[in-house]
């Protein structure tokens, strides 16, 4: 489901006062980064992601594409991904 410009923004906002729950190292993006993310982003619906020097644009949307999620912004070193629940989710998005 893409994501439409109200939304983007919204989600933004809710994750203004989040702290980034991984870190990509100089690795990159493995098997174990790509797990961590997935099961983090399962828990928590939105999250933010550290990403490492270099192609932080390209990185993102890999991991975006890697754990089924959407790409929500990249402001600097950090991503936001999100990744809506089919039940009990706790963000109702605008339409």
């Amino acid at each position: 489901m893409p994501l439409n410009s109200h939304q983007r923004q919204f989600l933004k906002g809710q994750a203004h006062s989040l702290n980034p729950v991984v870190m990509l190292g100089n690795a990159g993006l493995s098997e174990s980064v790509i797990e961590e993310v997935r099961q983090s982003i399962a828990h928590h619906e939105l999250i933010k992601v550290k990403l490492n020097q270099g192609e932080r644009e390209e990185q993102a949307k890999a991991l975006a594409a890697a754990t089924e999620s959407e790409l929500v912004s990249t402001i600097g070193r950090i991503a936001i991904l999100f990744k809506q629940k089919a039940e009990n989710s706790r963000f109702i998005l605008p339409r």
